[in-house]
């Protein structure tokens, strides 16, 4: 493939833009906001669970207590009725007497137990009402430590995705001077040779893999024509002769 020396000297330009747009994007990809964000949401996660833990444990105690009030209620109307039984006189049999008092004192008993059961679950409810509140406290914490990182990420991404459209822009416009064979040659060897796909001859030295050619390779580039499009014969990259190639 032949291209003009001028050309060949545009494709370094347009390689330059290429991996300025290759560092705007791996910047992109590694803002510190990332990992923040990745780290405060599983917090976030794991703090929610908790918390709907803490909720439903609240819930079960509320219903829990509620069921234990009602029985407290159900035994102190019972011994309320057997009292007024007892008071009114109406039984005269001792035996009947004797087993109604008994009857009453089992349910003061059985009240008491009960009146212990609702104190216990009040208290395991206050503690599961103390952690819900504690848990949403902490959650709120975290979303807006999240909030703060994503509105630096979105800022971060605002000026890289700028700078990134001006030099898509400005590549677009010094590629249109490169003749197509030459740019589709290019972009097949950018795909191939990891985003680089034309390196300037430096100092005898190929600046995409970084080796220096030998004798034969130097000889052979030096009886090229000027638009000869040349290869590095160790990275096949497109070599670029310059002023400061060293031949």
């Amino acid at each position: 493939m032949n291209a003009a020396p001028a050309d060949q000297i545009r494709l370094l330009d347009v390689q330059a833009l290429d991996v300025r747009l290759q560092q705007l994007a791996h910047r992109r990809s590694a803002l510190p906001e990332h990992a923040e964000i990745d780290s405060l949401t599983k917090d976030l996660t794991q703090l929610r669970d908790l918390l709907v833990a803490a909720g439903t444990e609240e819930s079960d105690c509320a219903r829990e207590q509620t069921k234990a009030e009602q029985d407290v209620d159900q035994v102190r109307r019972r011994a309320a009725r057997d009292q007024q039984r007892l008071d009114s006189g109406a039984i005269t049999s001792p035996k009947d007497l004797e087993n109604l008092q008994r009857e009453i004192a089992s349910l003061a008993k059985r009240q008491g137990d009960l009146e212990d059961v609702v104190l216990e679950v009040m208290e395991r409810r206050e503690s599961a009402q103390e952690r819900v509140g504690e848990l949403t406290e902490r959650v709120s914490s975290v979303e807006a430590k999240i909030a703060d990182a994503t509105a630096r990420r979105d800022a971060a991404f605002g000026e890289i995705d700028e700078e990134a459209g001006s030099v898509t822009k400005e590549r677009s416009v010094v590629a249109g001077s490169v003749p197509a064979d030459l740019l589709k040659l290019y972009d097949k060897l950018r795909e191939q040779q990891g985003g680089i796909g034309a390196a300037r001859l430096f100092q005898r030295r190929c600046e995409g893999c970084r080796l220096e050619l030998n004798i034969t390779e130097l000889n052979e580039v030096r009886a090229a024509a000027a638009d000869t499009v040349l290869r590095c014969e160790n990275c096949r990259r497109i070599l670029v002769r310059t002023s400061e190639s060293g031949l």
